[in-house]
């Protein structure tokens, strides 16, 4: 299939999954993040089953899902640069039927979406609190994904929460530091935390990465899963990160 890509893009494979993606070094690549949180979460698999992903970006995560499950998959994504990537993307891989893109802002999405409709969502937000000097070396495009300019972490958790049904399952990835943020605006807005994950470089260092799940309306029950660790001491992926990037 031909796809239109703009000078600074490129197609690059999602090898484990079959799949390609469009990426740009100048506006937006992602992440080991992503595909931690594509693993992490917990989402239906038969087509009646319905995830939203917000601040999807260039669409990575609802392209990785596609190959775990059957279920309808929503994106949300506030850039239209971003929004046309992940577009682009999904028509590529032939997804029209089971992908959808929403260009627009997490914040009231449920009144395009619907409310408490949904199985699972999935976030991987701004990770840093807005200084206004922070970002002035940055693109505006990372800057909108990498800071909380026009979303906050309590409006995302708040967002996700609207959107679930009863019983519906919230993911997110995040930075340790907010593990505190998280245990208290998850159960302002009836999510209460079910499953934490904390992800290592390296044997011996400090956690560097946080995977945390909800479940609305819950009942207190949190696991602790044993830590994941990525890189072995000589710097190759562990198997378990290797087979969720490359296949088995």
């Amino acid at each position: 299939m031909n796809i239109s890509l703009r000078t600074d893009e490129r197609l690059d494979y999602l090898l484990a999954e079959d799949l390609r993606i469009i990426q740009s070094p100048e506006v937006f690549s992602f992440s080991l993040d992503a595909v931690l949180l594509a693993q992490f979460a917990s989402i239906p698999y038969r087509k009646k089953g319905k995830i939203v992903d917000l601040c999807t970006g260039n669409g990575v995560i609802p392209l990785l899902l596609s190959a775990r499950s059957q279920a309808h998959i929503w994106g949300v994504e506030l850039q239209p640069r971003l929004a046309s990537m992940a577009r682009r993307s999904i028509a590529y891989n032939k997804l029209d039927e089971q992908l959808t893109l929403i260009e627009g802002n997490v914040i009231g999405i449920e009144e395009t979406l619907g409310k408490e409709l949904y199985d699972t969502v999935t976030c991987n937000p701004p990770y840093f609190i807005h200084h206004p000097n922070s970002e002035k070396n940055m693109s505006e495009h990372y800057a909108i994904a990498r800071h909380e300019i026009e979303l906050n972490l309590e409006q995302a958790i708040q967002a996700a929460s609207r959107l679930l049904k009863q019983g519906g399952k919230a993911a997110f990835v995040h930075r340790p530091g907010r593990l505190a943020d998280f245990m208290e605006w998850m159960p302002k807005y009836r999510l209460e935390p079910k499953r934490i994950r904390f992800v290592h470089s390296k044997e011996g260092k400090e956690a560097n990465i946080l995977l945390i799940e909800a479940i609305k309306d819950g009942k207190r029950d949190l696991k602790i899963e044993p830590p994941l660790v990525v890189y072995t001491d000589e710097g190759e992926y562990r198997q378990e990160v290797s087979e969720w990037l490359y296949g088995k």
